[in-house]
This record gives C-alpha cells, sequence and structure tokens, in this order.
C-alpha cells in the first residue's frame, strides 16, 4: 500500500491559486473609491461595470452596462458609501460620447440594500432631455418618477431630509430646478453615483466632478458655539471645476490668495494660517498679540502688507491693524477699540487708505480710514446696513453690498461716497463682491431668498456667482453648502482665473 503524502501537493496549490484569483477579483469590486466605500455592480449586468477615481483632479470615471434602473429589478455600476440621516450629495455630470441608448441613466441614488429590487430614490439624468427623480416606493415593486425641469443638467444635487427626498438640477451657469417626493427609505441607506447603460450588451461612461457628501447640522445645532467641518477648496471660474486642497473638522474661513500665487491665507479659531501651494503644508501666521482674529482680513494689492480685523478689550470690540504679509510681533492698530466694531475688506490701490464696515452710532456703514493719520471718514449714510466694500484694482469704485431696498444687493459707489447705484437686482441675497485683479470680473456670494437679508449665516445652501465688472446676467459658477466664512474676503487668483473659498460638512 502507498503511503499517504502529507503537506500540499501541487494541485492543492492549483486549487488555492484559483480561490485567491476570485477573492482579488471580487476585492476589487469591493474597494473603497475616493469619498466612497465600495463600488459594484447591481442586479449582476452582463458585462461588468467599473469605478476609477483621479486624485489629480478629483473626479470619478464610472462605466456599466445594465438593462435598466426601473420597473421592479435594476442592473447598474454603483460607488456608494453608508450614509445615516440626513445628506446632501452635489456632482457635476456628462456622459462621454454619443451612446447607444436614448434612456442611458447617471446620477445620484439612496437605496435600503444592494438587491436588484430594493427600495430607492434618486436623482436621475437620462440621455435624452428626461430629468426625473426616481424612485420604488416598495421591494420588486414598479417605479415611479417625478421629472424636473431641467433639460440636459451638469449639476445635480439630491437631498434627504427626513424622508423628503429633493433632486435639483441645473446647466452650468443656471440656478437649480428642483422636485420633492416624500419616500420611506432605512434610516441608514447606501448612497452614491450611478450609471446604467439600458442595454445589456453595451456599455456607457461617465465623469462625475465637484463630488460632494455634505452631512449637515442636527436640529440641535447652535450657531457660533457649534461649527461643522471645512473644505479649502479652488475652482477655475470658467470651467466651474473644483478641488479640495485641505480638510478639517473645524471652522476654516474666508481665504486670501496671495499675489506671489504661492499660498492661500485664512482664518481659524482667532488665529492666521498659510496654506502653500508646492507642498501642501499648513503653518500659523504670526500675528503677536493679535488671537482673536475674526473672517474679515485682506493683503494690500502690491501682497506686502496684509490687514486683519481682531476683537480687543474686554467688549471683543472688532479692530483693524496691519502687518506684513509675512507676519509680526507687533501688529499696528488702526481704529481704536474705543470707536466700535470695525471689520476690514478693502485697500485702496495706493496702499493709503483701508474700507471697513462699522458700527458708529448704532448704525452700520462703509467707512475709509487714512492708514498714516487714522482719520476715519464715512462714505454712507444709511439707517439700513451696508457692508463689504472693496476697492477696484483702478481706483475708480467701490463695490459693496446694501440692505437698503429690502434684499441684500451689491452696490457700487465712487471714492468719495458719491454716485451710490444698485448693481444685482434678482430674488437672492448678494453679498460681498470681490473684484478680479484684471478688473474684469465681480465674484460674489448668493444666498437663498428665504433669509433674514440682513444676515449671511453659516451653513446654507448657497450660489457664488460671476458677472462682468462692466455689468450684464449673472452666472452661477458653484453650488455649495456654506455661507459665513465662505468668501467673505477677496480669494482671486493672480491671474484672474481661479477664486479659493470654504465649504462646510461635518467631518
Amino acid at each position: 500500500m502507498r503511503k499517504k503524502q502529507s503537506g500540499i501537493t501541487v494541485w492543492n496549490w492549483f486549487f488555492i491559486l484559483i480561490l485567491f484569483c476570485q477573492s482579488n477579483s471580487l476585492t476589487g469590486q469591493m474597494q473603497s473609491i475616493g469619498v466612497f466605500d465600495h463600488y459594484e455592480d447591481i442586479g449582476n449586468p452582463k458585462i461588468k461595470g467599473s469605478a476609477v477615481y483621479n486624485s489629480q483632479d478629483q473626479t470619478y470615471l464610472l462605466s456599466s452596462a445594465g438593462k435598466n434602473i426601473w420597473g421592479n429589478a435594476d442592473q447598474f455600476q454603483f460607488a456608494w458609501k453608508k450614509i445615516k440621516g440626513d445628506f446632501i450629495i452635489k456632482a457635476t455630470v456628462r456622459f462621454i460620447g454619443k451612446g447607444v441608448e436614448a434612456h442611458r441613466k447617471i446620477g445620484i441614488m439612496a437605496r435600503d440594500n444592494l438587491t436588484t429590487g430594493a427600495r430607492y430614490a434618486d436623482a436621475c439624468i437620462h440621455g435624452d432631455i428626461l430629468s426625473s427623480l426616481q424612485y420604488r416606493a416598495s421591494d420588486k415593486d414598479t417605479t415611479g418618477q417625478v421629472a424636473v425641469l431641467s433639460y440636459h443638467p451638469t449639476e445635480i444635487e439630491f437631498e434627504r431630509s427626513g424622508n423628503t427626498f429633493t433632486f435639483s438640477a441645473a446647466t452650468f451657469g443656471e440656478p437649480y430646478k428642483s422636485v420633492s417626493k416624500d419616500i420611506q427609505l432605512n434610516e441608514e441607506v447606501f448612497a452614491g453615483l450611478f450609471i446604467c447603460s439600458h442595454n445589456e450588451d453595451a456599455v456607457e461612461k461617465a465623469i462625475f466632478s465637484n463630488v460632494r457628501i455634505i452631512i449637515p447640522p442636527g436640529k440641535d445645532f447652535k450657531p457660533y458655539r457649534d461649527y461643522l467641518g471645512s473644505h479649502l477648496e479652488v475652482m477655475d471660474v470658467t470651467t466651474g471645476l473644483r478641488k479640495i486642497l485641505h480638510s478639517a473638522p473645524n471652522s476654516l474661513q474666508a481665504p486670501n490668495w496671495t499675489t506671489d500665487n504661492k499660498s492661500l491665507i485664512y482664518n481659524a479659531d482667532g488665529l492666521m494660517y498659510k496654506y502653500d501651494f508646492s507642498n501642501g503644508s499648513i503653518t500659523t501666521l504670526n500675528t503677536g498679540f493679535a488671537k482673536d482674529n475674526n473672517n474679515d482680513h485682506v493683503l494690500s494689492f502690491d501682497g506686502k502688507m496684509m490687514g486683519i480685523s481682531s476683537h480687543t478689550g474686554t467688549g471683543r470690540i472688532s479692530t483693524i491693524y496691519t502687518l506684513p504679509v509675512t507676519g509680526s510681533d507687533k501688529p499696528v492698530m488702526i481704529t481704536s477699540d474705543t470707536s466700535g466694531h470695525s471689520y476690514l475688506h478693502g485697500w485702496s490701490p495706493d496702499g493709503k487708505q483701508l474700507l471697513f464696515t462699522g458700527l458708529r452710532n448704532k448704525e452700520w456703514n462703509i467707512w475709509s480710514v487714512d492708514i498714516a493719520s487714522k482719520k476715519q471718514t464715512p462714505l454712507t449714510d444709511d439707517p439700513l446696513l451696508d457692508d463689504g466694500p472693496e476697492f477696484t484694482p483702478d481706483g475708480k469704485y467701490i463695490y459693496f453690498n446694501s440692505v437698503r431696498t429690502g434684499t441684500m444687493k451689491i452696490w457700487r459707489m465712487n471714492p468719495d461716497g458719491t454716485n451710490q447705484e444698485q448693481v444685482t437686482f434678482d430674488e437672492y441675497n448678494d453679498w460681498f463682491p470681490h473684484i478680479s485683479p484684471d478688473g474684469k470680473w465681480i465674484v460674489y456670494i448668493s444666498f437663498p431668498k428665504e433669509i433674514d437679508p440682513g444676515t449671511h449665516p453659516f451653513y446654507k445652501k448657497v450660489y457664488l456667482r460671476l458677472m462682468p465688472a462692466k455689468g450684464g446676467v449673472p452666472k452661477t459658477i458653484a453650488y455649495l453648502f456654506g455661507g459665513q466664512g465662505t468668501i467673505n474676503v477677496p480669494s482671486w487668483s493672480p491671474d484672474s482665473k481661479r477664486i479659493a473659498f470654504i465649504s462646510n460638512t461635518k467631518l
């Protein structure tokens, strides 16, 4: 009788290798990708899909076959993350190529589970003109939809608030149009990006950029006591492509772009910080005794000096100081803490004056101050709030925002305060006009009409908008969750092609 061999035979190794390859293949389909936990095919499509994340431009390339996302069963590629409770997911989307089927689909979805007939709701963009909020109200039920009147949108947002799901869509440059539907889903869902070819023998591809998963504040949130996390972002104002440079769980606010194009300066927790473009390092900027700085800080036009607004004294009066942009132990006081709050917003092109919003005689108006003499001069005299003054690079105008017509709008005036005229006229509450270094463009933040026009609160769905300095129709260039601290200060790149700002989410 032949003696039985001990140990692992060649055949044993062969089968182990097969199992390892199969396991590795499955693992490849379940890898995390970007901000998402996993990506995989749902419903076992005939042709396998894929998902690839490009960390350089922070885009997602999804491909898939699949019969449809409709009826009582779905087939598609899904990059997902488990999310509990309320959320907002945003993305810029586009198909690659003309496609095979007019009803190919891309979008953002929330789903009870990963079975083919699960309950779900989604923000769906079709290959033809249809955009709709699709939903399956119960497992293996037929699909329903609510159309949104936005044709071939590029900017989409999908929001959950309790059991209400809202799909907002826009073509880049336009404001959102929205539809909502109450749908009962699990408290924790699988949420993320999807693509379906609507043809089991065809593979479609799509690019998702500017993807943001936003967890808003809870019901017990108290402004100025509680804070969400922050993304420090830059954006190309022509293409709308955004990139997150740095994220933090605390409140980062109001980035300035240095004139040497090397760094961003922002405030957080009372201090000033510098982000270095070359290596992503962050250093604390020396502001000496001024360690209670707010989000109103400005660089001089030549880039050599910085003005800050720092709370001073027992009354925490916002007071203006200047110092070299490299930092200093001894900032120079420009406004007195006995004068009332002074919030810095602008520096004159000749470097001799500062512009600020001042509380004087119980009214908020625009003031200038001569740096050498410290003499303060009122430029507006209105019982309602005027704020956010900023010089044009040629020194011919001062732009600011005012609530004097009942809605916060952008205005401009001559440097001596004469010839005040309104510049924006739509339904939104517009704040903080910033003029590009080449003098051709103005970027500003628009809050929804529902807010108190005299406030610019934290953590709202807001737009960044762009308009020609010579006048014209504003264009929406960023759809984000932010508000206070997003873009309070001048933040243009020196070449007038990009801006920096802060967006927010619970991190």
